[in-house]
């Protein structure tokens, strides 16, 4: 298992999170969830997104379980594999019905949804990464732009290239979740409409995502641009220079020079 704790102080290190990275594991079954977890339906006696089950985790430091019988929104609970695709769910005839505008609509972009195979997995779980007491596929951060740009550069500090993001304005859990896995790639969305209204995600933050097998690169990448004094976080701004003060601040300052 990899040392959690380490990453964890690693990502706080280099990128200074308001909220706790999570670490973030599908489960196939009931008996791989710690003791120590709360699974909504059961001890909140509510049914919620999975993107409010993040939020409990990143900033409570509750560890969340959640399953099909916990999962509120029907499109995290389809990416999940919890709930079936359905020939209906793909062509925007369930959408129509249900109220949420055309079918042509959702016929486009239903069908780009990342999602895990149905029935494969019997709850997600997330919790901090300094308590995690399992092993994640892929770590959970959400951070301001500045702080998201760190671990952008840090993945791709020595492979190069760019890190492409896709975001329909909602299901973010599909990216961040399904996408990753099945990519094996990190990932980067604008906060969804779900995970900003039942999430409470704010407008300074956004969520990135790391798969397990690009932690090291990440990290390792942190840790080299970090020594170079430039891709640091605080951004060590250029400072060296005289400011054009107003005219008046140079009238007072050449009083106060004047002998008395």
């Amino acid at each position: 298992m990899p040392d959690l704790k380490a990453i964890n102080e690693a990502l706080n290190t280099h990128c200074r999170p308001q909220t706790y990275p999570l670490a973030i594991r599908m489960c196939q079954s009931a008996t791989e969830l710690p003791e120590r977890v709360r699974l909504p339906k059961r001890d909140l006696g509510l049914r919620i997104p999975v993107c409010q089950a993040f939020s409990m985790a990143r900033r409570y430091g509750w560890t969340m379980a959640v399953g099909p019988e916990d999962q509120a929104c029907p499109f995290g609970g389809v990416t999940l594999g919890f709930f079936k695709y359905k020939p209906g769910l793909i062509d925007g005839t369930l959408q129509e019905q249900a109220g949420m505008g055309p079918k042509d609509r959702w016929a486009k972009s239903t069908p780009l949804m990342s999602r895990l195979e149905y029935g494969k997995y019997s709850h997600l779980l997330a919790a901090p990464l300094h308590t995690a007491t399992f092993e994640p596929h892929l770590i959970l951060i959400y951070g301001m732009p500045g702080q998201i740009g760190r671990l952008i550069q840090g993945t791709l500090y020595d492979r190069g290239g760019v890190l492409t993001a896709a975001s329909s304005g909602g299901a973010a859990c599909s990216r961040l979740v399904s996408h990753t896995i099945l990519s094996d790639e990190c990932q980067y969305v604008v906060g969804a409409g779900g995970d900003r209204v039942f999430a409470l995600t704010q407008d300074h933050e956004m969520p990135f995502t790391i798969p397990m097998s690009k932690v090291e690169l990440t990290i390792k990448g942190l840790d080299a641009g970090a020594r170079t004094g430039v891709q640091r976080y605080p951004l060590p701004v250029y400072l060296q220079f005289e400011p054009r003060l107003p005219p008046s601040y140079q009238k007072l300052r050449d009083l106060l020079e004047k002998p008395d």
